[in-house]
């Protein structure tokens, strides 16, 4: 019995050293191992990277949850640059939005970490989380390690905070005293003060932007400000060794400033009655119009308008000249609102009544050609070296009009 017993042990131990003979290459320790009871993923899972900047104690193998349901596990996590990489495999049934979040939590006070995932509760969930998709560390967290509870509770009971917080306590009750209602009106100006600033938030984000801006522009300028400074350093030496002369100047000037108040105080009214006095003087300027700038005008080729120049041509001239000999226009131009003007009206339509213009006839030239050098028929004003007068009995129609003309 003792002979079969020990031929089956080696029987049973060579299967064994078979067993890992076979699978030694493949053979990744025991926590390649999967565990017994673990979460079912299914005959076409799918895996996502999660980042975490520390995963604590998670190990391979640990499981992964939705609304604390197991729905994957952690098949492996490994360093990248100076995070930790988590491989979750998840059921293909498992649907989250691309842009989930996730958190390592406990199971209870000392149990086992797993890899919690979820929605979004900061933003709207978007799109579907699929193979080899990423979880960066912006949207990752984890959860407060007991340990670090206990040390935070330890610090504060060894050495220290109780008595300092009693300390804190009694002081501020001591300040506080008799003070109530001071430190409630300070807090509802505090209250209001805040309040203004929340609501003056965008013209405060504005200026802030603006003074960023104008930062830019002059930290653009820097050179420019620099050599402006540096220039303007000769200037100031010397401003400064002129001090005294501009003290001095500063105080005359404001010597001066008295003086010419004391001046305009004194002289205040009859400086407004000069003023209303020249006010007829302007309304009557401004009625004149262009009148006056064109009677100017006329005052340098006086008695001959501007243009006459135009008239000369050559070795003879071109006129028009128009006489205006009515007393009443001439008592009216010269003595305009005065009582002689109305005078002189009157005597003008008496002499005009009297007067009565002559009735000349002209006589039929005798010559059938004029002489060399007088102006052809018309009063064309062009010189001629000769022409023939029109027939007997007929007038000159320039000679006439020039006559009739000349006595309207």
């Amino acid at each position: 019995m003792k002979r079969r017993a020990l031929s089956r042990g080696l029987g049973a131990a060579a299967a064994v050293a078979g067993l890992i003979g076979l699978s030694g290459c493949s053979f990744g320790g025991i926590a390649s191992l999967p565990l017994p009871g673990g979460p079912d993923t299914g005959s076409n899972p799918y895996e996502v990277k999660v980042d975490f900047a520390n995963v604590l104690d998670l190990v391979p193998q640990s499981t992964c949850k939705v609304n604390d349901v197991s729905v994957g596990k952690v098949t492996k996590i490994e360093l990248q640059g100076w995070h930790a990489q988590v491989v979750c495999k998840l059921r293909r049934d498992v649907k989250l939005p691309d842009n989930a979040v996730a958190t390592i939590g406990q199971t209870s006070l000392l149990g086992e970490k797993y890899v919690a995932l979820s929605a979004p509760t900061q933003e709207t969930p978007s799109g579907t989380l699929g193979q080899g998709d990423e979880i960066p560390l912006s949207r990752t967290t984890r959860t407060t390690e007991v340990e670090e509870v206990l040390s935070a509770l330890s610090m504060l009971l060894n050495g220290g905070g109780i008595e300092q917080v009693s300390t804190i306590t009694q002081e501020l009750n001591a300040a506080m005293h008799g003070r109530e209602d001071t430190i409630k009106d300070v807090l509802r100006r505090v209250n209001t003060f805040v309040g203004t600033l929340d609501r003056q938030k965008a013209q405060i984000t504005r200026a802030i932007d603006s003074i960023d801006r104008l930062s830019g522009k002059l930290a653009a300028e820097k050179k420019t400000i620099a050599d402006t400074i540096d220039k303007a350093g000769p200037a100031v030496q010397i401003l400064k060794e002129n001090r005294a002369d501009l003290t001095k100047m500063l105080v005359s000037l404001g010597k001066l400033g008295d003086v010419s108040v004391n001046v305009i105080n004194q002289s205040r009214d009859d400086l407004l009655a000069n003023l209303k006095s020249l006010e007829p003087l302007l309304v009557n300027l401004n009625k004149a119009g262009s009148d006056l700038p064109n009677g100017l005008e006329m005052l340098l080729s006086y008695p001959f308008p501007s243009t006459y120049t135009n008239a000369q041509v050559g070795d003879y001239a071109n006129i028009h000249m128009t006489l205006d000999l009515d007393l009443k226009n001439l008592a009216h131009n010269l003595l305009g609102g005065t009582a002689l003007e109305g005078q002189l009206a009157k005597q003008s339509d008496q002499l005009r009544a009297q007067l009565k213009p002559p009735q000349i006839t002209i006589p039929q030239s005798p010559l059938g050609v004029l002489p060399a050098g007088l102006t052809s028929p018309g009063g064309t004003g062009t010189r001629t070296t000769g022409g023939t007068l029109p027939p007997a009995g007929s007038a000159d129609p320039g000679v006439q009009t020039l006559i009739t003309g000349g006595l309207s």
